[in-house]
């Protein structure tokens, strides 16, 4: 769990957002993303037939096993067989 947590940090950290920050007033708001993208829980099979084949695939590491496609505009993060999180890049 603990690795997961810092594979998402890193992740976020790394300059990809599925999401866009932008000050407002005394604030922050996230402006969205137009980009479809895999949901959490979608399995390797569902994420295959929906997007078709990623670019690369990076092969699972760790416990548990925590692995990623790559495709054109957009990464996606499994564990084992199940999304974890989708990150759409920076244009």
């Amino acid at each position: 769990m603990r690795y997961r947590n810092l594979l998402l940090a890193a992740v976020l950290a790394s300059g990809l957002a599925g999401a866009e920050t932008i000050a407002v007033d005394n604030g922050i708001a996230v402006k969205e993303s137009g980009v479809a993208t895999p949901t959490r829980g979608m399995t390797m099979g569902e994420v295959s037939t929906k997007f078709g084949t990623p670019v690369s695939k990076v092969p699972a590491v760790g416990k548990p096993p925590i692995s990623r496609w790559e495709y054109p505009g957009f990464v996606v993060y499994f564990e084992a067989e199940h999304v974890i999180h989708s990150v759409v890049a920076n244009s």
